[in-house]
């Protein structure tokens, strides 16, 4: 059988490390006094010194001494300067296999842990799969398989044996995954969720793409297009509740492959996994498309009110040296209403002195075309967008259940 890896090297590395720091030494292998009464029965410095280095692995990073391992220098000086022998004594004790597995044997004896057998590795197994129905991320399960082997105070394996736990672990963790997710499918389902792998009429193109099909633009179209895609997905009528029954975190992992899958390969799948796969497309489809048309919808607001406002801009920039001309006007009838007052004369006749009587009527006129509202915005303009919003709009209310949030 292959070997499953699911590591890269980089993770191995870093799973089973030896800390060499002094922080490092210091939480992981500072020996007790029960620790040291026990070293100190061994005879020769060799013996305390390879004897203490087993009992440090075992406890961290939890593995047991290999023969012909070497491990950290620092780690043997730490060791050594607790003992008050030579660090230089381990080359000795390097030297002899069977007294470290005699001595790997007393010390599981003493400290009560266990050898993985084939029980460990069923049992971790069945402990594990938890962890794989919500991530088949490698280095995540492997890691908290480590965890749990020290926290049963069992000898963690070399990690090719881990990986292959884990990817067993991770592919049947996946089969529960697809079993869930269709278990429940009426046989209509079934044949709709089978027709979305055929192409689309009258296109090149399979039902599945056209769902999952970019938004484009912000326009009534558009919109109206994305509101149709999302209604053939919901007459299938998939259940509400089925997107909750398995971790969201493996719901989105099994869309993404699922939606990177070809067709071909998704319509030779077997009938679990294939039906699973479109679920698990579909309901994140669903998902996106209701946000996307929600988004649409906003940015196709966005666009009447910045339409709005420009021509609003326009407008008052076009008509602006219009609009200044009719000030400077009046801020001249003003004057000269103001000195016929303090002189006393006709105000009339002194209107006439600037510009005809007909001439100012005509003004005023264009003054009440050339005058904003009252309030000087652009909202006013922006009714002149209903109509393409009246394409889309009915649909849009039909589609979704609006509701107020939770105070």
């Amino acid at each position: 059988m292959p070997r499953r890896e699911i590591l890269s090297p980089a993770q191995r590395e870093e799973l089973l490390v030896i800390p060499v720091d002094r922080a490092g030494l210091i939480e992981h292998y500072v020996l007790s006094e029960q620790d040291l009464s026990l070293i100190r029965q061994r005879r020769g410095d060799h013996n305390r010194l390879g004897i203490a280095l087993q009992l440090a692995l075992l406890r961290f990073p939890g593995t047991a001494l290999l023969a012909d391992e070497a491990p950290p220098q620092e780690l043997i000086n730490f060791l050594a300067l607790q003992l008050h022998v030579p660090s230089s004594a381990w080359g000795e004790y390097a030297q002899r296999d069977e007294t470290r597995r005699e001595h790997l044997l007393e010390l599981q004896t003493h400290y009560g842990i266990r050898s993985f057998t084939l029980g460990q590795y069923c049992s971790l197994a069945a402990w594990l799969l938890s962890t794989a129905l919500q991530t088949n991320r490698g280095i995540a399960l492997v890691r908290a398989a480590i965890e749990e082997l020290r926290r049963r105070s069992v000898i963690v394996p070399r990690l090719p044996v881990l990986e292959r736990l884990c990817a067993e672990t991770a592919l049947r963790a996946q089969r529960q995954l697809f079993a869930t997710l269709s278990a429940n499918l009426t046989d209509n389902q079934r044949r709709q969720l089978d027709t979305v792998l055929e192409p689309l009429e009258d296109r090149q193109l399979s039902v599945l793409a056209w769902l999952r099909s970019p938004s484009g633009i912000p326009n009534p179209r558009n919109i109206l297009t994305h509101i149709e895609r999302l209604q053939r997905i919901r007459a299938i009528e998939l259940p509400p509740e089925l997107g909750q029954r398995i971790h969201q975190n493996r719901l989105l992992q099994l869309a993404r492959e699922g939606a990177a899958t070809t067709i071909q390969h998704l319509a030779r799948f077997d009938d679990e996994r294939r039906y699973g796969s479109l679920v698990a497309v579909l309901l994140e489809t669903m998902a996106t498309l209701t946000d996307e048309i929600l988004d649409l919808h906003d940015r196709f607001i966005g666009s009447l009110f910045n339409k709005a406002k420009r021509k609003h801009d326009e407008a008052f920039q076009a008509s602006g040296k219009a609009i200044n001309e009719k000030v400077r006007l009046y801020a001249r009838i003003g004057q000269v209403l103001l000195a016929a007052k303090r002189d006393g004369v006709d105000p009339f006749a002194a209107i006439e002195q600037i510009l005809p009587w007909e001439d100012f009527a005509q003004s005023v006129s264009e003054a009440e075309r050339l005058a904003r509202p009252k309030d000087f915005d652009f909202l006013g303009l922006i009714t002149d967008g209903y109509s393409q919003l009246r394409r889309y709009a009915p649909t849009l209310l039909e589609t979704f259940d609006f509701r107020a949030a939770p105070l």
